[in-house]
């Protein structure tokens, strides 16, 4: 069952939609009306996912350079205490995604025309996915076991852009970086013409507008994460 929704954070932001805690009640107000067994919530494993919707915010909020890692180590921090309770409901494995190379998003990567991502970016972000990595550590010498669990999409997205997806079973990306939709993705001008141009064969594209990966690019980074998983 999935209780996420697009576009929103772990903490309030821009967007209407529930963020990660009121996901998190959802989940609770079903195990309450005894929609899951225990032993159902035993076997189960929980994907908590964080796509960085929170520091994009935080971005066009124009929040400070310095205050960046106080922020990300308090997004972590709360993340780890969602881990914490969906665990205390009942749930065996809690699995959460390392946070993708963002400096890698065609967002970014367009200064270089998609030819490299952006150090700067990628390294300010390590930091979230080293606090993370920390966390799960402490967590898991805590509980005695190895409750937690971390996908590292990081690792998985850049091998996919270091081989341009020639993985056994993965298509081959020509230029991973570059989107297949350029410009407005979607909108049109007050007389109904195109505001941006798509390219001719999405599949072959690792990324779909500035920041998604296609279904294909997502298909390329499950097969660098299937060894993992």
């Amino acid at each position: 069952m999935n209780f996420a929704y697009g576009g929103t954070g772990v903490f309030p932001i821009v967007v209407s939609e529930p963020n990660m805690t009121t996901q998190i009640d959802f989940f609770q107000d079903i195990i309450h009306e005894k929609f899951y067994s225990g032993s159902d919530l035993h076997s189960s494993v929980a994907l908590v996912s964080v796509a960085g919707n929170d520091y994009s915010h935080y971005n066009t909020t124009n929040g400070s350079t310095q205050g960046w890692q106080p922020f990300i180590t308090k997004v972590v921090n709360q993340l780890v205490m969602n881990m914490k309770r969906i665990h205390g409901m009942g749930v065996k494995k809690v699995v959460v995604t390392a946070l993708q190379p963002l400096g890698c998003l065609p967002l970014f990567t367009f200064t270089s025309s998609f030819q490299q991502c952006n150090g700067t970016v990628n390294e300010l972000f390590s930091f979230h996915n080293l606090l993370l990595q920390q966390a799960v550590i402490k967590l898991n010498n805590e509980t005695k076991d190895s409750t937690f669990a971390i996908l590292d999409l990081y690792d998985a997205f850049m091998a996919v852009f270091k081989n341009k997806g020639e993985n056994p079973g993965s298509s081959r990306f020509e230029n991973p970086l570059k989107p297949c939709c350029a410009g407005s993705c979607g909108s049109v001008d007050a007389n109904g013409a195109k505001k941006y141009a798509v390219c001719d064969d999405p599949e072959a594209a690792f990324f779909w507008d500035t920041v998604h990966p296609t279904q294909e690019g997502w298909r390329a980074v499950y097969s660098a994460l299937l060894q993992e998983l």
